[in-house]
């Protein structure tokens, strides 16, 4: 999933100074589902060294949203996780599939996980997600003024959802109860963007100040 034409340069890189890329002399597809795709490598790194590389291609676009109410609360979703063999607490999350419009798959997996349809999104992050074995990309948002809507989960999960003061997600983060990579990001950019006065003030303002 490659596209960086949304990718700006840092202010402090000078791209004349990189290093050469890394050349790719042919691909063979070692594994493929309707999910993901594994490609084998004949690569030549930077330094000229050979390498053979075997690259993970996530065929949807990972997408996450941290819904916020008015009291300074966000609801967030428990649920199995098969390759971790974890229970894990997150914000609502699903895949995007190719061509469609990345909100309108986060709007469809918030109601699906969450029960929750929202009129307000501020788009926060574009994620790379574990780029030295996978080019599987990540958007995220944060969403308010929100109503209920149909929840229908997909048929391999049971999902809990818990309603929790922003600062209380913020304290498990911090103890480590909390470890979804997207939540954590999510959740730590919607401090600076409460701090910096880039959410409305009333917003900004529950979010910051527990409750009573």
């Amino acid at each position: 999933m490659q596209d960086d034409e949304d990718r700006p340069i840092p202010s402090w890189d000078d791209p004349t100074t990189h290093p050469p890329a890394w050349q790719d002399a042919g691909a063979t597809t070692v594994f493929e589902n309707p999910w993901l795709r594994l490609t084998r490598h004949a690569a030549t790194a930077p330094t000229g060294a050979v390498a053979d590389y075997v690259v993970m291609r996530p065929k949807n676009l990972a997408l996450g949203v941290l819904p916020i109410h008015p009291d300074g609360t966000v609801t967030l979703v428990g649920q199995q996780r098969f390759a971790l063999k974890a229970y894990s607490w997150e914000m609502p999350e699903g895949g995007g599939p190719e061509g469609e419009d990345p909100l309108a798959g986060i709007q469809r997996e918030l109601a699906e996980e969450a029960g929750l349809a929202a009129k307000s999104w501020r788009s926060v992050l574009n994620l790379d997600l574990s780029n030295s074995i996978t080019d599987e990309r990540a958007m995220t948002w944060l969403a308010w003024d929100l109503s209920p809507a149909p929840i229908a989960p997909d048929p391999t999960e049971m999902i809990a959802v818990a309603r929790v003061p922003y600062l209380t997600l913020m304290a498990e983060i911090e103890r480590g109860a909390v470890r979804d990579a997207l939540t954590v990001a999510t959740a730590y950019k919607a401090y600076h963007m409460a701090r910096e006065g880039q959410l409305p003030g009333w917003l900004a303002h529950a979010m910051l100040h527990r409750l009573d």
